[in-house]
This record gives structure tokens, sequence and C-alpha cells, in this order.
């Protein structure tokens, strides 16, 4: 029954997307046929999901196919219902926002297409967490990767777009080379790349490279450092809803690849622990950093999603080093943190984008100087908003908080413990600086995006004739808002729902007396801020009752000169982060532009900022640019003769046979 309800959601997602096509590509019915499959399929595969988490038990179908080395073998385990369950919602959440998005764009795009990419995007993912073999894993790894470039093209017309859409192809397909390579070795001399008949590796040296294959094509797509240069560019091109399915759920996908995949090769050398923990520190750190530096409001999103990848890495680096030395607590809070953060982070990142989304949709631009005094103007998406940047920064009650705190739970404890080897502390150490740092640094980098974009007076005529969003893109940012909330208060229930998963990857010895350790600190929390919330209610409300009858006059109060506020007296995105910047330039590299006419009384000023991603510029550019160079040198090698072709085809045989007689 659970595989059977599987099926058809993945089923009703692909036909959904043939008769988004079938029905046209202008006018609104693609929106209705792809929201309607859409909703379908998620409700149908977080109801299979849910089962196997609340019964235990697993569910798997395995069919002949007539590829080499492969089967339809696909089967839902705990770990496999997690991510189902956090797929499903974000995606279903996000076609409902899409409907009223992608309204204006109904009579000059194919809506038709995009509705299919979409809903192929959605079952592709799903596709990907259910497959048992190495096969039927490429192949929907590549249906994933494809059908988000096409969303990502959604507007070709523009240059930015078409670079970003190439720049996140190339990459894509990078990391496909490394999982291809992965599973090869992962086969060995087996017939089948069926998961369940991978050996061991046998060497540490064997294991270590499947590592590291794993690491950097799962890392790829999940936007680790220096991996990441596909993702502030693609996000920003795509629409906002596409972005935040691919920022919430498709990047957590290389992170359930690479958990998949350490967990068929025995147990980690603890180097591997120290990979990923320092992978993390530096992704999320330098990640919001550059999320500092942003004027564009989904640029400045993409990188924070890096950010979270790096807080989600620093999890599961604290796995694996526990698993290392035989530290079951370290081990589970790692694990149980960072999967918590997967879950929580979908739901808040996307609230963010759809935030931004409507902000653009209701002013025309992304550029945050250009924007100001939208609290008035856009209440409900400026609340939604507010609520999405405070549980971002990890603030409780909201549902940032709970993920980071068991991760800070583990490392706090294995720094406390000390112990003989030094080595562990140390790793508990470097987790709880780089939250630190991340933690306080998010909090500057959105209190900067709230205050810049929601406060103050209006910038440009942009923001003076900004609207409110519309219907149902207000009621996706508000689902998703009191899930923020709900999700934070009810800490308690989250630890329950990951600690069958952590059961799963350690085993269920120790699993439950942790999963009760964080259930009570999580209870004692939520009892307080429930509690504060209570309170704050009832003094709102005996304020409103002692005031009902009672005429309030208001004026203007003492404001120390400032009687005609405009934009020219506000802190801009780039002056409220520098102080910021400027401490950690030397990593970002900033470059600043001063135009100040000479004399005594100048005229004319300006002031301007621009800060490139240095692994682009320093790595990446100087690549590609060798290898364009190294390709037009050789183009003289391809000069349309048949006879010449046939000629290097010779040869090529002629030295292959040679090497085979010697």
């Amino acid at each position: 029954m659970t595989m059977c309800m599987m099926l058809t959601s993945i089923a009703a997602l692909f036909s959904g997307g043939i008769l988004s096509v079938l029905s046209g590509g202008s006018g609104s019915r693609p929106s209705r046929i792809g929201l309607v499959t859409s909703l379908t399929g998620a409700v149908l595969a977080i109801a299979a999901a849910a089962t196997v988490l609340w019964t235990g038990t697993e569910a798997d179908l395995r069919l002949a196919w007539q590829v080499p080395f492969a089967s339809f073998y696909i089967a839902i385990d705990p770990l496999s219902a997690f991510f189902i369950i956090t797929i499903s919602l974000v995606c279903g959440i996000a076609a409902i926002y899409g409907t009223s998005y992608l309204h204006p764009y109904k009579d000059r795009k194919n809506l038709g297409a995009a509705w299919c990419f979409f809903n192929l995007l959605f079952a592709s993912m799903l596709l990907v967490v259910l497959s048992r073999n190495g096969v039927l894993f490429l192949v929907a790894w590549e249906a994933m990767s494809l059908s988000s470039f096409f969303l990502v093209m959604f507007e070709h017309e523009r240059h930015e777009v078409r670079e970003a859409g190439w720049v996140y192809l190339i990459a894509a397909h990078a990391g496909q080379a490394c999982l291809m390579f992965l599973f090869i070795l992962l086969g060995g001399q087996n017939s089948s790349l069926d998961f369940d008949k991978f050996t061991t590796p046998m060497g540490t040296a064997a294991a270590g490279i499947i590592f590291i294959l794993a690491v950097a094509g799962f890392g790829a797509k999940a936007g680790f450092l220096p991996l990441h240069v596909w993702l502030p560019d693609a996000h920003p091109a795509a629409p906002s809803h596409v972005s935040a399915v691919m920022s919430g759920v498709m990047i957590k996908t290389g992170i359930y690849g690479l958990i998949r995949i350490i967990s068929l090769l025995g147990v980690p050398p603890q180097w591997w622990g120290w990979t990923l923990l320092f992978i993390g520190a530096v992704s999320g750190v330098v990640g919001v950093l550059y999320a500092l530096c942003q004027h564009d409001i989904k640029r400045l999103l993409a990188y924070s999603s890096i950010e979270n990848i790096g807080i989600i890495t620093i999890g599961l680096g604290l796995w694996l080093i526990g698993i290392s030395i035989n530290n079951t607590a370290l081990a589970a809070l790692g694990l149980m943190g960072g999967l918590l953060h997967v879950f929580n982070h979908g739901i808040f990142k996307s609230l963010l984008f759809f935030g931004a989304g409507a902000v653009a949709h209701g002013t025309g631009t992304r550029n945050m100087d250009l924007m100001g005094g939208l609290q008035k103007r856009m209440p409900g998406t400026a609340l939604a908003f507010g609520i999405g940047a405070a549980a971002i920064c990890g603030l409780p009650p909201l549902n940032g908080f709970v993920g980071e705190f068991l991760i800070y739970i583990g490392a706090f404890g294995i720094v406390a413990q000390g112990g003989a080897s030094g080595g562990p502390v140390a790793g508990g150490l470097i987790a709880l600086t780089a939250l630190g740092l991340i933690g306080g640094l998010a909090a500057a980098c959105f209190t900067k995006v709230f205050g810049v974009v929601f406060l103050g007076e209006p910038r440009s005529s942009a923001s003076k004739g900004a609207h409110e969003a519309p219907g149902s893109m207000r009621f996706a940012m508000t689902a998703l808002a009191v899930l923020c909330v709900v999700l934070g208060l009810a800490g308690p229930l989250s630890v329950r729902f990951v600690s069958k998963v952590a059961g799963q990857m350690l085993g269920t010895a120790g699993i439950a007396d942790i999963s009760d350790m964080a259930f009570r600190i999580f209870l004692k929390i939520s009892l307080g801020c429930g509690a504060l919330i209570i309170i704050t209610a009832i003094l709102w409300a005996l304020r409103r009752i002692l005031l009902f009858d009672r005429v309030n006059n208001t004026g203007p109060t003492w404001d120390c000169g400032y009687s005609a506020p405009t934009s020219r007296m506000q802190y801009t995105a780039s002056s409220f982060s520098w102080p910021v910047i400027s401490m950690f330039q030397w990593i970002v590299r900033p470059r600043v532009h001063r135009g100040i006419r000479k004399g005594f009384f100048p005229s004319y000023a300006e002031l301007s900022s621009r800060t490139d991603d240095i692994f682009r510029r320093y790595l990446f550019e100087p690549v590609f640019n060798a290898i364009s160079r190294l390709a037009q040198a050789i183009h003289a090698l391809q000069e349309g003769r048949n006879q010449l072709y046939v000629l290097y085809i010779a040869i090529t045989i002629l030295v292959l046979l040679l090497l085979k007689v010697r």
C-alpha cells in the first residue's frame, strides 16, 4: 500500500507535466493542471513517507530493467521518508505560490513547458531519494539536473539568465561525472549496481577515494565551497517559486546522497569527519559574508543557502567524528541536528524566496538599494518575511533554532568531556566558533535586508508604487510563516521526528536515551517560549481593553531636526553592512569606487562597491579560460574532411595494436 501510494504520486506528477504541455502554452489552464497534479503528488508522497516513519516498516519494489547493471529498484526507509516529506511539502506549497507568480507571463511565455519541468523536477527528486540502484539513481539525478536547468532558463532572452543556466549545466555534469566513477568503484566486480549488493571497499584507500568522489559529486549539487559557483547565479535567474524549490530542497539531495553513500562504506575514519567539518565551517562563514555584500535580494538569499549548507555539513562532520571515536551522543546529536536543519531550512528559505519574489513582483526590481518603506505598502509580505528572517538567524521560538541547538549541544558536550585525545575537542571548538560566527553574521545580514527593504522611506519610484502580492502568493507565505512558529514551538516533537532516522544510521542502542535527553531540553525551552507568547498576548489584549473607550491623539514626536526625511538620509544596503565587511575584506575582496569632484564644496559625489566571488574570479575563470585557449589551439585538427578523420582513426587503431603487442 505504501509503495502503491508512492508510485501513484510519481505517476500523477509525470502525467500532470504531460497534460500541462498538451493543454497549450498560454492561458491559465497549464497552471491549474500543474497545481492540481503537484498537490496530488505531494499529498500522496507525504502519506506514504509518514506511514514509514510512523510504523517503522520499510517498503521496497524491485523490477527487472533491460539496461546493463540496472534494475528498477526503489525503497522507502526512514532516511528516504524524511527527505520525501521535506521535498513534497516545499514543492506543494511552491506550486500554490507559482500560480499567481507566473500569471503575468501567461500571454508571453510557454507556461505549459514551465509546469511540465516543475513537475518533472518534483518527480525526479522523489525518485533520487527512492532509488536503490546506481543506474536508476544516475538517471533520476540527470532528470533532476536537466529539468531544473530548463526552469532556470525560463527568461532565456536575458543574457545573464543564459550565462547562469550554462554555468549550472556545466557544474551539474561535472558532479555527475564524479558520481559515475563513484558507482563504478562501488560496484566493483558485481553484475549489478543495486545498493544492497555493494560490498565495503577493500582497504582504506579505496574507501577514501569513494568518499572524496561523493564529496565532490554531491557537494557540487549541495553548494560546498568552492563548488558553489553556479548557485549565486542560477537561483536569482529562476522564477521565485523555482528558486525556493532549488534552494529549499534540490540542493539537499546532495546532502541525502552523501549520507546514503557514507552509510554504505562501513565505519568511517576520523579524517572524513574532519573534512566535512572543515568544509562546513568554511562554507558557512564565507557564504554568509558574501551574502552580506550583495545588493540583489535573491542573490543574497542564494549565498545564504551556502551558509546553511555549511551548518548542515558541520553537523554531519560531528556525526562522522562521533562514529569514529565511538561516541554515540556526539554522532546522534550531529546527525539529528543536521537533518533537522535540512527540514527547517527548506521551510524558512522557501519563505524568504517567496517574500523576495513578492517584493520583486510588487516593485519591479530586486535591487535592495531601490527599495525601502515597503512595510506600509506590503504589510503581509513584511510580516512573513520578518518571521523568516528571524528563523534563519536561529532565534527561538522559531524553527531555525532547533537544529542548530542540537549541533551546539553535541559540540559543547565533546568539549566539556575533554578526553585523552585533543582531536575531538578541537572539532567541537571549531564547530562552536563557526556556528557563533555564522549566527552573528546572519543576524547582521538579515537585519540589513529587512531594514533596507521594508523600513524607512522609499528610495525610488518603484518602491513608492509597490503593491501587495496576489492571494495565492500571500497564502503560501502565510502557511510557511505559521510552520516556522509551530515547528519552533514543537521542538520536542521534531526530535522524535528524526530519531528514527538516527536509529537507522547508528543503530538503536543509545539513541532512545539521547532522544529523551534532547526532548526534555526542548520541552523546557518550548514551554518557556510558549509562556512568553501567552503573557505577551494577554498584556496586549489588556492594553486594548483599557484603551478601548479612551481618545488617543496622535502627533509628531520630537525628531531632533529630522522633520523632512528623504531616502538620502537612510542607510543603504552597502553602508549598513560595510563595517562588518571591512573587517573581513581580506576574504571577500570588495572593490570600492569613489567619485568625488575636487573643490571645497563639491556638488557631486558617488560611492559604489562590488564584490566578486573570489573562487569564480581566481580559480574557475582562469581554468576555463585556459581550456578555451587549448581548444582553440587544437581546433586546426578539425578541418571538416572525412579523409583526415579516417586517418586519425587508423593511427589510433595502430597505436592501440602496438601497445597490445608490447
